[in-house]
């Protein structure tokens, strides 16, 4: 009896102390993330990075500088470069990201509104991702040839996915992060399989590799404008909010097409609505792809799709809250 008696009072130490610790980790945790999220747009660095998805690989050559304020990106898609004989190159000055895609014998120039490019994954405000995550230290590891600490991002809830986040303890820069489903199977990765930091700062490689003997065509795709519509999503998951709402002029299309873009501070999600033209055969249902979902659906002559590396209940409980709100004379 007293055996126990002892045991259960140890025990009851044992756990507060746990408490007050585990307190005191996912602190620390947030502390770390908030060091990789300034390391990514504040530092110079060049490495080449792996990025998997399901049985799809590529590998990306990365140059970044921060020149005064300014961040300047220059992203080489290395395996596309094997296989035209030219790399798809993709710049990013601030939030504007501008694309050169070879094509037999041209090259696309296609203009897109800013994301959050590996290794600046994580929001520099971190608050909206504590609403939605818990943050736990994990252990030390090596990428690259870096150490790296670990940090696991687990959701509080079913709609979103796991994130596990490897930073660099001597600069902070994020060199890893992986995807993982309520399995704890990985989705997704990204990972530097070099990296190195820049002392120069030189900007002659902010320009692309011109290839003379092709036609440099800009892409209409690119036009992107803010827009105001009545297509409403009448209630989000937990955490997500709407941060843009574009329209975007498409080749091939007589309609543009609007995109709302959500999101809980690391996940998105877009939902895309188009008029459906005669004749076009619809898409409805549900669609798994890599690490993907897609939902489908058709609203009052609109293909309606939701896409987003999120489980298949957030794309779905956005695809069900969509409506059209009808003009009437206090709302022209």
């Amino acid at each position: 009896m007293f055996r126990l008696a002892f045991a259960l009072t140890l025990s009851g130490f044992t756990l507060a102390s746990f408490s007050l610790n585990s307190f005191a980790a996912e602190d620390d945790a947030w502390l770390v993330l908030q060091k990789a999220a300034l390391a990514a747009r504040e530092l110079n660095y060049q490495g080449v990075f792996i990025y998997q998805n399901g049985n799809q690989a590529r590998s990306v050559q990365i140059t970044h500088m921060n020149d005064n304020g300014q961040e300047l990106t220059r992203n080489l898609v290395l395996d596309n470069g094997l296989q035209s004989g030219q790399a798809r190159e993709v710049f990013s000055q601030g939030s504007d990201i501008v694309i050169f895609h070879p094509q037999n014998d041209k090259i696309i120039i296609e203009k897109r509104r800013g994301q959050n490019l590996f290794p600046a994954m994580l929001p520099v405000n971190l608050q909206p991702l504590k609403l939605s995550y818990i943050a736990r230290v994990g252990m030390l590891d090596y990428v690259a040839g870096r150490q790296a600490q670990i940090i696991e991002l687990i959701p509080k809830d079913a709609y979103r996915y796991s994130y596990k986040i490897w930073t660099d303890t001597e600069y902070g820069l994020l060199v890893k992060m992986t995807l993982l489903n309520d399995k704890t199977e990985t989705l997704e990765q990204i990972a530097f399989q070099e990296v190195n930091m820049l002392n120069s700062h030189d900007l002659n490689w902010f320009q692309p590799r011109i290839d003379a003997s092709k036609n440099y065509v800009m892409e209409d795709a690119a036009s992107l404008n803010r827009v105001h519509t009545n297509w409403i999503v009448a209630e989000l998951p937990p955490g997500y909010i709407k941060v843009d709402h574009i329209e975007l002029m498409v080749n091939g299309k007589a309609s543009p097409i609007n995109q709302m873009i959500f999101s809980d501070g690391i996940a998105s999600v877009s939902l895309f609505i188009e008029p459906i033209v005669k004749g076009t055969r619809t898409k409805t249902g549900h669609k798994l792809v890599g690490s993907t979902n897609i939902c489908a659906n058709v609203i009052n002559g609109y293909q309606v799709v939701v896409v987003g590396e999120v489980p298949l209940a957030t794309v779905q409980m956005i695809s069900k809250a969509v409506s059209f709100k009808k003009q009437t004379a206090s709302n022209r």
